[in-house]
């Protein structure tokens, strides 16, 4: 079963990601040996619905939907946004500065996961 949910097209990601962490055994240990940690998503359509997803980079180095098991940060932004930071045509930083990028939890955290995009750019086809 995909992660992708139609409401929220740049979901697709969260597909990708799983399948460059599943694909092979090295890549998801450095993933997990560089991440080491849950990171949560919170996406906000444009028709105002929320729908959440979790990187685990801490035990399984596998994506899920919902929260996870205690998340050590969570990313809440549009959906819109996430796509264009999968794409690399956001910046992570300027989102956050501008305010359409809220992170709970632990910050320093949350700037892990741009390499962990960056290997999904390659595979999402948004």
């Amino acid at each position: 079963m995909g992660l992708k949910n139609d409401k929220f097209p740049s979901s697709a990601a969260f597909d990708a990601i799983n399948d460059t962490l599943q694909s092979s055994e090295a890549d998801r240990k450095d993933a997990i040996k560089q991440g080491n940690a849950v990171f949560a998503f919170t996406l906000k359509n444009k028709a105002g619905e929320t729908e959440s997803w979790h990187i685990d980079l801490k035990e399984k180095g596998a994506v899920g939907s919902g929260l996870g098991n205690k998340p050590t940060v969570t990313l809440s932004l549009s959906d819109e946004d996430f796509g264009k930071l999968v794409a690399g045509q956001a910046n992570a930083q300027r989102l956050f500065m501008s305010g359409k990028l809220k992170i709970k939890g632990d910050v320093m955290k949350a700037t892990k996961m741009q390499p962990i995009l960056s290997k999904a750019q390659t595979k999402a086809k948004l």
